[in-house]
């Protein structure tokens, strides 16, 4: 295990190794601006927020105050939530104002949507006119929708055009977002009615028209539509960029490929740390954070425990008569928590991904009926012989095969009927789930088998 971690220390982690972080801390140590500048200036942007995130808070600050002029809105959209914070409030006004300039609107909604208001207003102040209202506009949408990780720079010309005047507005004046993948074509009330791609553009003649290059893909979404379903769209239409509308049909904005694959694995890392009960936890959070975050699953938990005690209490009698019951029942328990929590990550995934829907869901649960009852069978015969051997006591085998068999099947049953009755009643299936099942494995397990015991063995 040590050697598995030197190796890990060793390796870069996205561009940084830990002999430069050990370099960048000694430079700010002495206060040597241009040692800092050396190390820091040739890295990706996402590359020195990750440095930033691996160094205690007395270090950063004192990495900032050295690193004068340094840090950019490209590494500010980069940090954590709460690193980003406390950035924007060590910064002076004229750092942030650089700082935020060249961003993107969206990058720019990113940056300021989960601070304060005094935070909000000390970005929005530095921004100008038109590139403020977009932002502030962008704000006033829903939190986890289109519209608030919209780009409101898009690049649109009328439908009637061809290739030749499409160029030839590209390379005028006017201003174009540092990035693009496709120019929408809108009619004269500014819809969008379909978008070309640049490659398609450059490769055809002048009079070509633009709606003969149009992209079978083009698709909308309203301003209000979810950031879930936008990301999900995405990846299942293989997109790589789309307009924004308002409820009159009108361009407002346009989401990138890069925005709608952020939201996605933000959808996927929200699941991961749902389902093991810890939030949305960071390991730049404080104790106190922390804590708040994972004390009322562990509540959670201590309630389900105390319900399955509450049914081995009512085999007290059992228990002590024969005392194999208390060395076995873990095993009938732990088998079933395992099985379940199998069954809940797969239903959990496709839920999040659409492929569990309410047309197979049924074929879904049948198939994890009959895995729980193969896999129970087999485990049943394997803890059966091992009891009988163990406790040399044939009905022993008997009735821990047959508790185990009946807990792998519920725990099948459980793992994907839970998340889709939260799912359906509005509740997040990746948050809820595992209590509801652990609770379900715990007392079946130990009612069946005790239960059993009861009436078999005494």
């Amino acid at each position: 295990m040590a050697e598995q971690l030197e190796q890990i220390d060793d390796e870069e982690a996205f561009g940084v190794t830990e002999s430069l972080v050990d370099e960048v801390l000694e430079a700010v140590e002495a206060g040597d601006t241009d040692q800092v500048d050396h190390l820091l200036d040739p890295l990706h942007p996402a590359d020195i927020a990750h440095l930033i995130e691996q160094i205690d808070p007395r270090d950063r600050r004192d990495l900032l105050s050295v690193w004068k002029g340094g840090m950019d809105g490209d590494i500010l959209s980069e940090l954590d939530e709460g690193i980003r914070e406390e950035i924007i409030e060590s910064l002076a006004p004229a750092e942030l104002a650089e700082a935020v300039r060249e961003l993107e609107s969206d990058d720019v909604v990113d940056l300021v949507e989960y601070l304060d208001e005094e935070q909000q207003e000390a970005v929005l102040e530095v921004l100008e006119g038109p590139e403020r209202v977009a932002v502030e506009k962008a704000l006033a949408y829903p939190e986890e929708s289109a519209g608030r990780h919209m780009q409101s720079e898009v690049v649109h010309v009328p439908e009637h055009w061809t290739v030749g005047e499409a160029i030839d507005y590209l390379r005028s004046d006017v201003e174009l977002p540092d990035q693009f993948y496709h120019v929408v074509l809108v009619n004269i009330r500014i819809n969008p009615v379909g978008y070309v791609t640049l490659g398609r553009i450059l490769s055809a003649r002048r009079e070509v028209p633009l709606r003969d290059l149009v992209e079978d893909s083009f698709r909308t979404f309203h301003v209000e539509d979810t950031a879930a379903d936008v990301a999900h769209a995405f990846n299942h239409y293989h997109l790589i960029s789309a307009p924004v509308v308002d409820d009159d049909g009108r361009l407002v904005g346009v989401i990138t490929i890069d925005d709608a694959m952020t939201l996605l694995d933000e959808e996927h890392e929200e699941d991961i740390l749902r389902l093991a009960g810890v939030g949305e936890g960071s390991l730049s959070d404080t104790v106190i954070d922390t804590t708040k975050q994972r004390l009322p699953w562990l509540a959670v938990n201590l309630a389900t425990a105390i319900m399955a005690s509450l049914v081995i209490g009512l085999f007290e009698t059992t228990i002590s008569g024969l005392v194999a019951l208390a060395v076995l029942m873990p095993i009938v328990a732990s088998m079933g928590g395992n099985a379940g929590t199998q069954s809940l990550t797969v239903a959990v995934r496709a839920i999040a991904t659409r492929d569990l829907t309410g047309s197979n869901v049924w074929r879904v649960i049948r198939r994890e009926l009959l895995v729980g009852l193969v896999n129970g069978l087999v485990f049943a015969v394997v803890m059966g012989a091992i009891g009988w051997i163990w406790f040399d006591t044939m009905m022993l085998g008997v009735v821990l095969a047959a508790a185990m068999v009946i807990n792998l099947v519920v725990a099948g049953l459980a793992g994907t009927m839970v998340p889709v009755a939260l799912e359906k009643a509005g509740i997040d299936p990746a948050l809820a789930s595992g209590a509801f099942v652990t609770t379900v494995t715990d007392v079946v397990g130990f009612f069946a088998f005790l239960g059993l015991a009861s009436v078999m063995l005494l």
